[in-house]
């Protein structure tokens, strides 16, 4: 039976800990902005903190833009220390 069309958002340290898992499958959506609305309606507080600092890979290109369109793939991504 075939999958229904998603898009495949895989999650990193404190991203997956606030999602309780590495990967899912959830509805398309259009744009990041969107993703992160649905993330933190789905996982709350947790994700919502994750997401006001860290940013999503689509496409290969690290975007924290809210107005970005995703594909089939996204990766969220939590801060990063360092410089």
């Amino acid at each position: 039976m075939a999958e229904a069309a998603g898009i495949l958002v895989r999650y990193f340290a404190s991203a997956a800990e606030a999602a309780g898992r590495e990967e899912e499958v959830l509805p398309s959506v259009a744009t990041v902005g969107q993703l992160r609305a649905v993330l933190s309606e789905r996982y709350g507080d947790a994700m919502t903190r994750v997401l006001a600092s860290g940013s999503f890979l689509v496409d290969g290109v690290v975007s924290r833009d809210d107005d970005r369109s995703v594909g089939a793939r996204v990766d969220v991504l939590p801060p990063f220390a360092g410089g």
